[in-house]
C-alpha cells in the first residue's frame, strides 16, 4: 500500500518512512505545501498523513483540495496543534482520523491499517477472493488452507489487483503503484509484466487459474469467479 507523509520535520518525516517502510509499506513525503499539492495532483496513494503546519500553506488546505476532487484517499491529520477546533474543522472537511503529536510509530501504524482495511476491503482482517485468503495483519496468503509464498512485490500487486476487482488496471498506474512517483523516471513498464508473470505462475501452481486477465493493449483485470 501507497502512502504520502506531508510533514516538514524531515527527521520525524524520515522516522515515520523508516518504520512504516519496515512493515513493507511504500512511502514517499512531502515537507513543504507546494511539494504536497503537486503530488495529490499527480498521483494515488491509499493514505496520507497530513501536518497542518506546513511551510507555503495550511494542511487543511491539502485535505480541502483532496475532497473537492471526490479523491476518497484515507487521510489522518498528525499535528502537534491538539485543539478542539482543529480536530472539528479536519473532520468536517473530511479526514478520517487525528493522531497529536508526539505519537507512537505502532499507533500509527495501526491507525493506517485501520483506514486502509475499511476503505478497499471491509472490517474484516481476512480478505477473501477465488479460493485466495489473505490475512491483512501477518500478510499470510493461502489458497486453499495451503500457505503460498509471495514476494513483497507480488503481495503488493495482489491486494492492488483485488481491491480493483473487475476493473481493468493500465500498466501505468500499476507500475505508479509499486514504485511511486520513481515510475516517471522508467524508460517502460516491462518489470509490471514480470511480476505479473511471477504472481500468475504461482497462483495458478497452488490451483487458483486465469483470475489475472490479460487485457490487450490496456492492461490487466482481476475476476472474481
Amino acid at each position: 500500500m501507497k502512502l504520502l507523509i506531508i510533514e516538514d520535520e524531515r527527521e520525524l518525516s524520515n522516522s515515520i518512512v523508516t518504520y512504516l517502510s519496515s512493515e513493507n509499506y511504500l512511502c514517499e513525503q512531502a515537507f513543504t505545501y507546494n511539494e504536497a499539492k503537486e503530488k495529490i495532483d499527480l498521483y494515488d496513494y491509499d493514505c496520507v498523513l497530513l501536518d497542518l503546519m506546513l511551510p507555503g500553506g495550511n494542511g487543511l488546505g491539502i485535505l480541502h483540495r483532496i475532497r473537492t476532487k471526490n479523491n476518497p484517499v484515507g487521510v489522518i491529520i498528525i499535528s502537534a496543534k491538539d485543539s478542539l477546533d482543529d480536530k472539528v474543522k479536519g473532520l468536517e472537511i473530511g479526514a478520517d482520523d487525528y493522531l497529536a503529536k508526539p505519537f507512537h510509530l505502532p499507533e500509527l501504524r495501526m491507525r493506517i491499517y485501520a483506514i486502509i482495511r475499511r476503505k478497499n476491503f471491509s472490517v474484516s482482517n481476512i480478505l477473501q477472493s477465488n479460493g485466495i485468503s489473505i490475512n491483512l495483519l501477518s500478510k499470510a496468503v493461502s489458497i486453499n488452507d495451503e500457505p503460498i509464498l509471495l514476494t513483497r512485490t507480488e503481495y503488493d500487486l495482489l491486494l492492488f489487483l483485488i481491491s480493483n476487482k473487475n476493473k481493468v488496471i493500465s500498466k501505468g498506474a500499476i507500475a505508479e503503484h509499486l514504485s511511486g512517483d520513481m515510475a516517471d523516471m522508467l524508460d517502460n513498464h516491462d518489470f509490471v509484466y514480470t511480476h505479473i508473470k511471477n504472481l500468475k505462475a504461482k497462483l495458478a501452481e497452488a490451483g487458483c487459474k486465469d483470475c489475472i486477465k490479460n487485457v490487450y493493449g490496456t492492461g490487466y483485470k482481476w475476476t472474481e469467479q
